[in-house]
């Protein structure tokens, strides 16, 4: 059995917000199976990238992957996965198609984070990095939407 990752302290707050954005990609994959009207699974991935992920994204961008630099093979291809998940939160054709990768390139990405990025970071950054991502990303509460919880 695997021992699970140890995160630094710094990172926690990041960890535990992908921990919310694999809970979307299941509420994405519910919704499908559900056959959930595309309007009401798009209110809701709308407000939780505009609420959450696109906020999370700009945090990983411009305090945890200058840490290895852009030119990193990692950052690259985080950035990469930004960019194209950014994408296709913002479609505003075929998006159901866009719900459907959305679920699979977003779970995925989180997974590459967590288990291979994230772990690089953590060895290498100096203890004023991580200060510095302290300072601009506090532990909040996460706050549902569950004004129409489609998922159940």
């Amino acid at each position: 059995m695997k021992k699970p990752i140890q995160r630094i302290e710094q990172l926690k707050a990041l960890s535990r917000e992908h921990h919310h954005g694999l809970l979307l990609c299941w509420k994405i994959r519910e919704g499908i199976k559900l056959n959930v009207a595309t309007e009401r699974i798009k209110m809701y991935v709308d407000w939780f990238w505009g609420n959450h992920l696109e906020q999370h994204f700009k945090i990983e961008e411009n305090f945890l992957f200058p840490i290895l630099g852009n030119q990193n093979e990692l950052v690259k291809q985080a950035l990469t996965e930004h960019r194209r998940l950014k994408h296709l939160f913002e479609n505003k054709n075929d998006i159901y198609k866009s719900f459907n990768l959305i679920e699979e390139e977003l779970e995925k990405h989180i997974r590459f984070e967590e288990r291979v990025l994230f772990n690089e970071i953590q060895a290498v950054a100096t203890k004023e990095q991580l200060q510095q991502i302290q300072l601009y990303h506090s532990d909040s509460k996460f706050a549902d939407n569950l004004t129409d919880p489609f998922w159940k």
